[in-house]
């Protein structure tokens, strides 16, 4: 192990919420801990709200009584920057502006030892920009902690351009003796978890605005299907609009205005209205005292029918079949016939959710794609204007007879779990084709930094054969953007997916 020593000084600049969880994190682990402000007045508050926190610790039961007093001895508030002298590690947690951040590096290269560890905090610049006017880069690292930084795990560890391997090492060995969970990863915009997890903000926000389905269902529909903890209107609106549309357009542009990273316009309607979410009393939803939160559509009680036919193989939804075959009073018949479906008493049809729209066919409703089929406890159901009423009905019943409440959405390609999965699937495979990081830990980093219920690419391995590319590759076809194209990774593995079964 390469970690800082123990008995070591770390300080931290930046006295902010961020500030304050670092320097508790470090206090906790051991070492002797600087809080700096600029703000004399915010260092001091900053000191007493870091004690107050180790204090309630105490109160819970958390922590020995002894412990936290030898800790407290160990903090100490500093109001000058010379006093930081003597650290062996600092990190910043200051105002996310370049020019503030790079001047700050500038007065403390000239201050500290050349051993000393400089990092950043930072969630959106550039760690090699903010370390351009360094003498010595080197020793340079992004150390990205999420908020609060006592209670979450994941800590990204960001090299930048000229970041020694043995700095990376350091730091990434002494968030780990902190008990944190770091991911290496190489200066990219967004990072991993900020970079990665667009699409499940975009895509939902694509499909409210083809009005295809209102927030209060898609939520729904991602949390009670997809197994996401929260869905992305609710959480953007714990957020704030503000900050999660600031984190889009950064991505954005830092990606030269990709079409894979296109912000939301209903988003910037609502920043621009000044509905930021909680704190504000309202975004997506609603907040004030004694409203009520929109319910998600939920389909009206339809018999099943009490036969069906299968054909083919439903791949990641096979489980389906598995569950119609166990349910009592349908009786399901395989019959032997080009593509995957179930066909309907009525003559209609019922097919996983492919890219496809439901205009194109005659007659076909599909469903969306779930995380766990027995697990789930709703199901969207996307149909066009032309679907027969029985056929929809009989859909709708069929799904219900499995103990599913279903959602009715429009004819939207690639519906909403199934385009959300399939665009962090292609993001994560792109960013280990281009080495920012490791499979093992962009996995790692999105069920840690965003509490998703599977790792992008262990999901994409889970959907079996090529079936995400095949998705991106339709959705492309019908949405001839660039958004949808399947990055060059994917392709190869769909590519080679398809050859292996030829």
């Amino acid at each position: 192990m390469t970690a800082i020593e123990r008995d070591r000084t770390v300080a931290v600049v930046g006295a902010g919420t961020m500030g304050q969880g670092i320097a508790q994190v470090a206090l906790m682990a051991g070492h002797p801990v600087l809080l700096f402000d600029v703000d004399a007045e915010r260092t001091t508050a900053a000191d007493s709200a870091v004690r107050a926190r180790v204090e309630r610790l105490v109160e819970k039961g958390r922590l020995d009584a002894g412990e936290a007093r030898e800790a407290l001895e160990r903090l100490r508030p500093a109001h000058d920057l010379r006093d930081l002298s003597g650290a062996a590690l600092v990190v910043e947690a200051i105002v996310e502006q370049l020019p503030v951040k790079q001047q700050l590096f500038r007065s403390l290269e000239e201050l500290v030892a050349t051993d000393c560890l400089l990092a950043t905090n930072t969630s959106s610049l550039s760690v090699t920009a903010i370390a351009g006017g360094l003498r010595h880069p080197g020793r340079f690292v992004g150390m990205h902690f999420f908020n609060p930084a006592p209670l979450l795990p994941l800590v990204e560890v960001v090299s930048g351009f000229a970041t020694d391997e043995d700095a990376a090492t350091r730091a990434y060995d002494t968030v780990l003796g902190w008990g944190k969970t770091p991911v290496r990863c190489a200066d990219t915009p967004g990072f991993l978890v900020n970079r990665i997890a667009r699409p499940f903000y975009a895509e939902a926000f694509a499909v409210y605005e083809e009005q295809a389905a209102d927030p209060a269902t898609i939520d729904a529909v991602l949390r009670e299907s997809g197994g996401f903890r929260m869905g992305p209107f609710e959480l953007t609106d714990l957020i704030g609009q503000d900050v999660n549309e600031a984190v889009s357009r950064s991505v954005w542009e830092a990606f030269h205005q990709s079409p894979k990273f296109v912000p939301s316009l209903p988003q910037r309607r609502l920043v621009e209205s000044g509905r930021l979410g909680r704190k504000t009393g309202h975004g997506w939803f609603p907040y004030a005292e004694g409203t009520e939160r929109p319910a998600p559509h939920t389909a009206a009680p339809e018999a099943a029918p009490a036969q069906i036919t299968v054909a083919g193989d439903f791949g990641p939804a096979a489980e389906v079949v598995v569950m119609l075959e166990e349910t009592d009073g349908i009786e399901v018949k395989k019959v032997s016939a080009d593509g995957a479906y179930i066909g309907l008493p009525g003559g209609g049809q019922l097919s996983l959710v492919d890219g496809n729209t439901s205009v194109e066919y005659s007659d076909v409703v599909y469903f969306d794609l779930a995380l766990d089929y027995r697990a789930a406890t709703r199901i969207a159901l996307s149909a066009s204007d032309d679907v027969s009423e029985e056929t929809l009905k009989e859909a709708v019943g069929l799904f219900q007879a499995l103990g599913k409440d279903v959602s009715v959405i429009g004819d939207m390609p690639g519906m909403i779990v199934g385009r959300t999965v399939a665009m962090l699937v292609d993001l994560a495979l792109d960013a280990v084709a281009k080495g920012v990081a490791t499979p093992e830990d962009i996995d790692t980093a999105m069920r840690l930094g965003v509490n998703y219920p599977r790792g992008p690419l262990e999901w994409g391995r889970d959907l079996t054969g090529d079936w995400s590319f095949d998705l991106l590759t339709a959705l492309h076809a019908r949405c001839p953007t660039g958004r949808y194209a399947p990055s060059l990774a994917h392709y190869r593995q769909g590519y080679a997916e398809q050859e292996s079964t030829s």
